[in-house]
């Protein structure tokens, strides 16, 4: 079922937990008759077997929990904390509900399945989870996600500028680096880079489980500039939803395979963005500014804490900034009063360099290297410095100790 790259045959090992007889029937007869694989299985309510859920050396592990008990949430919360994803859990439910999916990605469970399913579907959820633990083990992409808190912020241009500088990383060297698209309606990063969007959710939408390497490879657009991108040609005319595998199915073997991952979130809230923005490393709120502007991202910024508490610390971008000392019009200070510790820096507003770089289908450093811009992004994603510390005295031989470095 599992292949590993290895010499020597190594047997998967399945740790399961049922609740009722029907499910344990369906795990034996789905793991228990493989020679390859070693089954260990425990029968009764998850809050108190889990003690005896040995995941030592374990490929995955599958647990049965009962919606309606906090004994069984508490115990899977306290489960995937110390696992932290290796290995992979999934659970099974007695059915589908919105709020209990969102429940279940906060607690960063590898994928769920809905009793009472065919065998072949736990398999495929086992392995698709078995090999998105090894990548990630291999590899652990950074995920950047823009999100606009009102319409025509400017947030595609932020979020390809962001990319083209992830791609340059420290000291000129490339890093790989994807830019998705996830406004399958309006979405315009290939026309703002001249490319042709090659994301075919037609042929993807009915079986994501065929979604890999290969067939990614076949639905990327490469910029002259060597950066990926993943985008569907805008429909706007359709108001599509997705379901939240496709689009989780897909940013899961981006995140695999690159070093970075800028995503361009919609404004329209779907099934699946909740998922997409738990799952990103840093979450950019974008305005402008305006007193609607600030005022949408203030909201937005509380809406997103009260959904996601477990998720990424939202850090708002203020795009289009003046700095107005006279006059009438917003100040700084207004900013900082209305966003706080939120606010994660202002973008100025430089109007002919965007057009330019946009009518030409190219990142702003080739209009105009060095620009303002660029320049703000750049300290917005730089890793954090480290404090300067005075040199130590030199130590006695009496005075040694031993250092504990991580």
């Amino acid at each position: 079922m599992f292949t590993r790259a290895n010499p020597e045959p190594v047997k998967t090992r399945v740790v399961a937990q049922c609740r009722d007889a029907d499910f344990e029937r369906l795990v034996r007869a789905t793991f228990g008759m493989d020679g390859k694989v070693e089954l260990s299985l425990t029968v009764g309510a998850f809050a108190s077997e889990v003690r005896k859920l040995d995941a030592s050396g374990a490929t995955v592990v599958i647990v049965d929990i009962d919606p309606g008990s906090e004994a069984d949430f508490a115990a899977l919360n306290a489960l995937t904390q110390r696992l932290g994803g290796m290995p992979p859990v999934i659970v099974a439910i007695p059915l589908f509900d919105v709020s209990l999916a969102r429940q279940l990605l906060q607690m960063r469970v590898a994928d769920f399945v809905v009793k009472p399913v065919q065998p072949l579907d736990l398999v495929r959820a086992c392995a698709r989870a078995a090999q998105g633990a090894t990548a990630a083990g291999a590899t652990e992409a950074t995920i950047y996600t823009f999100l606009p808190a009102a319409g025509g912020v400017g947030l595609t241009t932020l979020a390809i500028e962001t990319a083209m500088l992830l791609l340059k990383g420290d000291g000129g060297k490339n890093t790989s680096t994807c830019l998705v698209d996830l406004d399958f309606q309006h979405g315009s990063c290939c026309d703002y880079l001249d490319l042709e969007p090659r994301l075919d959710l037609d042929e993807i939408e009915p079986r994501p489980d065929r979604l890999d390497r290969q067939l990614l490879e076949v639905m990327l657009s490469e910029h002259p500039s060597g950066l990926k991108v993943i985008a569907a040609p805008s429909r706007p005319a359709e108001m599509r939803s997705f379901d939240f595998e496709v689009v989780t199915r897909l940013l899961d073997l981006v995140a695999a395979h690159f070093d970075n991952v800028v995503i361009d979130v919609p404004r329209t809230w779907f099934a699946w963005t909740d998922s997409v923005l738990i799952g990103s490393n840093r979450l950019f709120l974008v305005t402008e500014m305006t007193v609607p502007g600030l005022k949408h991202a203030r909201h937005l910024v509380n809406v997103i804490r009260e959904r996601l508490a477990d998720g990424p610390h939202p850090e708002v971008i203020v795009n289009r900034f003046e700095q107005r000392l006279f006059g009438p019009g917003l100040r700084r200070a207004d900013i900082e009063q209305a966003l706080g510790e939120t606010l994660a820096c202002t973008i100025p507003n430089n109007f002919r360099l965007t057009s330019e770089a946009i009518d030409r289908g190219v990142p702003l450093d080739e209009v105009k290297a060095g620009n303002n811009i660029s320049g703000a992004l750049a300290k917005l994603i730089a890793p954090p410095k480290k404090p300067k510390t005075a040199p130590m005295p030199a130590l006695t031989q009496g005075e040694r100790k031993l250092a504990l470095v991580r």
